[in-house]
């Protein structure tokens, strides 16, 4: 390899490549022959002329078959001799191959090890990441088992609490059933104060709440507000049969002047933050409820035609402590799910 670094300034293929340089041939070196086999084909040669010597410029007179009979008890001398040598070769050649195979099958194998360490150690960094994944998709699995069990669940059991409590559902339904034969009780009753209203908006808490009573009493005494109450409670019920509770709900509040532009009539995207909760199980299990049940259908669009219609005239005297209070209500937490579901803020 000597020969080839000292004449590689000057070799063309150097400059033509503009890489590294292009190894030398006309050395031992390069055509890859050693001493002994250079000293090999020098024997050989002079072997050859001498042959030639002796059969070309040798006597005639018989002397030539003594040269044949020396010649011959020579080679017979010397060709086992040169066998072993061969084969003595032959075998040094093969344990350099077994050598230079071995460490070459050493090299693959650190190679190897060393790719196994370095994956190792690339899988314990990526691990953790991996595992809170393969968390969220278990976690996320598992809510859809459940909405898809929900979907396919009777509606008509039983539900395991009710939206409201049984008392006030029954005062709710008595007193509808009054206001049904006419509009007296309407024209007597003593204007609704603001604060009983947002009261009786979000039904009483237990049954033991006598606050919460007296003032959904007093807002059923109201035609507005309680066919505004009658189609709260219809859709609250219909909502806790496939388990979804406006307590459980947990909704971005909006600030009063978007609702204010609301009751003025806005829609869209000018009062998408009234459509603030986020909870993907409730938003589904509703869009699926609103395709499939024409009953719970009508009932949400209802709903949402009475509120949409109780708030423009609320908001037109109510101030903004008050438009906050209602907002945070069972029957606007409700407005606020249907309305997403419905696209009233798309």
């Amino acid at each position: 390899m000597t020969g080839s670094n000292t004449g590689s300034s000057s070799t063309p293929g150097s400059k033509a490549t503009g890489s590294r340089p292009l190894p030398r041939l006309d050395g031992p070196g390069g055509n890859g022959l050693g001493g002994a086999e250079l000293v090999a084909i020098g024997l050989g040669a002079l072997w050859l002329l001498a042959a030639a010597g002796l059969y070309l410029f040798g006597p005639d007179d018989g002397g030539l078959a003594q040269w044949a009979d020396l010649i011959t008890g020579v080679l017979a001398l010397v060709l086992p001799l040169a066998m072993l040598w061969v084969a003595a070769s032959a075998a040094r050649s093969a344990r350099v191959m077994r050598e230079e195979s071995e460490q070459l099958q050493a090299a693959i194998d650190g190679l190897r090890q060393t790719y196994l360490t370095q994956a190792q150690q690339h899988a314990a960094v990526a691990e953790p990441s991996v595992t809170k994944r393969l968390e969220e998709i278990a976690e996320a699995t598992r809510k859809t088992e459940t909405a898809l069990a929900t979907f396919h669940t009777s509606r008509r059991d039983t539900p395991a609490r009710p939206a409201i409590p049984a008392a006030a559902a029954e005062m709710t339904a008595a007193e509808q059933g009054s206001l049904a034969l006419g509009t007296q009780a309407e024209d007597t009753a003593p204007p609704l104060a603001a604060e009983q209203f947002i009261r009786a908006l979000n039904f009483p808490e237990t049954a033991e709440d006598h606050e919460g009573f007296a003032a959904l009493r007093a807002a059923l005494q109201d035609r507005k507000a309680a066919q505004v109450i009658q189609a709260a409670q219809d859709v609250l019920t219909l909502l806790s049969q496939d388990g979804i509770y406006m307590d459980d709900l947990r909704p971005d509040m909006a600030r009063p002047e978007i609702w204010r532009q609301f009751g003025q009539g806005a829609r869209g995207r000018a009062v998408a933050a009234l459509g603030g909760v986020r909870d993907r199980t409730s938003l589904a299990l509703t869009a699926a409820r609103m395709k499939q049940d024409p009953i719970f259908r009508d009932a949400a669009h209802h709903f949402l035609r009475r509120f949409d219609q109780m708030f423009a005239d609320f908001e037109a005297e109510a101030t903004d402590s008050e438009i906050s209070a209602l907002s945070d209500t069972r029957t606007a937490r409700a407005f606020m799910l249907l309305g997403r579901v419905a696209g009233t803020f798309d």
